[in-house]
């Protein structure tokens, strides 16, 4: 898993609880594998396909600093695959676990196209 970028959590990123708001940390995760995908599919005509099961593992108050992780898990004719953590950056003690996110390259009419990767060059993309 490497984790790609960090996020300081302000009072605007907060619920009535005080924690850090789900949908906020989902719309960063979101935009961060997205970035992901298109890097490893070189095409910025990716979108969100499927997001598993979350599991909001413990929260993060003003002030925390968080990271984003991201590991490839699997490429389909159309599709790329993630899983995703996201962590405290001091404690490293995990906030929110996602087993799979999926993203689908389209075309012009949001229809999903090949991509043309294989399993052998994201493995080569993944040791640079």
């Amino acid at each position: 898993m490497k984790f790609y970028s960090r996020k300081l959590i302000k009072p605007g990123d907060l619920n009535a609880n005080n924690s850090l708001f789900g949908g906020a940390l989902l719309k960063w995760i979101d935009e961060e594998a997205g970035i992901y995908a298109m890097t490893k599919l070189d095409s910025k005509q990716v979108v969100t396909k499927f997001i598993s099961e979350i599991d909001f593992v413990s929260s993060a108050k003003q002030g925390d600093v968080i990271e984003i992780g991201l590991e490839f898990k699997a490429i389909g004719r159309t599709s790329i695959t993630f899983s995703c953590i996201v962590r405290n950056v001091f404690t490293k003690k995990a906030i929110i676990a996602i087993e799979k996110i999926v993203f689908v390259k389209i075309d012009a009419e949001e229809k999903p196209v090949p991509h043309g990767k294989t399993i052998e060059t994201m493995n080569v993309q993944n040791q640079v």
